[in-house]
């Protein structure tokens, strides 16, 4: 039997996503009677049970900081064991809205101009809404520099643009970023392959938090996207270089805007959630993958890597 340590849960604001995603996969897994399996948080003692379960992989499925961000993949490497989606470096580098976005400018990726913006005691409002003027214009998107799963972003006017910048105060970091209107739509990599795209349509300003993971959201999904063969290929070229441009694993789904015939990469996610509502498991259905299939691809990719 293969011997799979599960990490869920944790202390990101996506908890709840993370442990919902969990148990679809546990619920899978345990149709296959190949697997021990063996389920933990990421807690002060979860490094003791690791070395007592001696597993022959972690399926890491956490989300947000902390479990995307290369902390507990960093854990792990001391530990000497090998698990899913991408490394220390990779990891750190894609939920890092700021840095990621000077890799994918750097090489020529399409992405919206945006600046970071610290917080500090008494920061200046107006100077921060004068260089909004200046170098992006409103409307403008507001997000936390290394949150996942659009938790605390806005698309702001000038108008509402006090009372949301006071939202995310707490997250002391956030990037504030051109808002750039037109499709939604999503591009996954598993390994080597590219998996496929998928189109959103939120019946909320955009795919946020609630329209992700509520059912009553009522997001449309949309595959096969209504697309052009020579588009369908550049965004999945787009996709595939980001991918390999922040060395990562496993599976990696990028998020796009279409707008004048143009792909603009927003982000770059390392552990896409696997839920009912996900978008991978849709892509990858479409793609005649079943669910089981595409976790046991997930663990054969952490199995021959380290």
């Amino acid at each position: 039997m293969k011997k799979i340590f599960i990490l869920a849960g944790g202390y990101s604001n996506e908890r709840e996503i993370s442990l919902i995603t969990a148990k679809s996969v546990i619920k899978e897994l345990k149709k296959n009677s190949k697997y021990d399996l063996l389920l933990t948080e990421p807690d002060g003692n979860f490094v003791h049970k690791l070395r007592k379960f001696k597993p022959d992989l972690v399926l890491n499925l956490l989300h947000g900081r902390y479990g995307e961000d290369g902390y507990i993949q960093s854990i792990l490497e001391s530990e000497k064991v090998k698990y899913t989606h991408s490394g220390v470096l990779s990891s750190s580098i894609a939920i890092d809205k700021e840095i990621s976005k000077k890799i994918f400018r750097n090489n020529n990726i399409l992405t919206p101009s945006s600046f970071k913006l610290v917080f500090k005691k008494n920061f200046n409002l107006k100077k921060i809404i004068d260089k909004i003027d200046k170098k992006l214009r409103f409307p403008v998107v507001l997000k936390p520099i290394n949150e996942g799963s659009s938790v605390g972003v806005y698309i702001t006017s000038k108008k509402n643009f006090n009372l949301n910048i006071y939202k995310l105060e707490k997250f002391k970091e956030i990037l504030i970023e051109k808002y750039i209107p037109g499709r939604e739509i999503q591009a996954a990599i598993l390994g080597n392959k590219k998996l496929g795209i998928i189109e959103l349509k939120p019946k909320r300003k955009f795919y946020d938090y609630e329209a992700k993971y509520s059912a009553g959201a009522k997001t449309q999904h949309i595959i096969p996207v209504n697309i052009t063969k020579k588009n369908f290929d550049k965004v999945n070229m787009i996709a595939m270089k980001a991918h390999k441009l922040l060395k990562c694993r496993g599976v990696s789904r990028s998020d796009f805007r279409f707008y004048n015939n143009k792909f603009y990469l927003l982000e770059l996610n390392t552990q896409p959630g696997m839920t009912a509502l996900s978008l991978v498991p849709e892509i990858a259905r479409y793609k005649k993958i079943s669910f089981m299939q595409l976790i046991e691809e997930i663990i054969r990719d952490a199995s021959i890597n380290k």
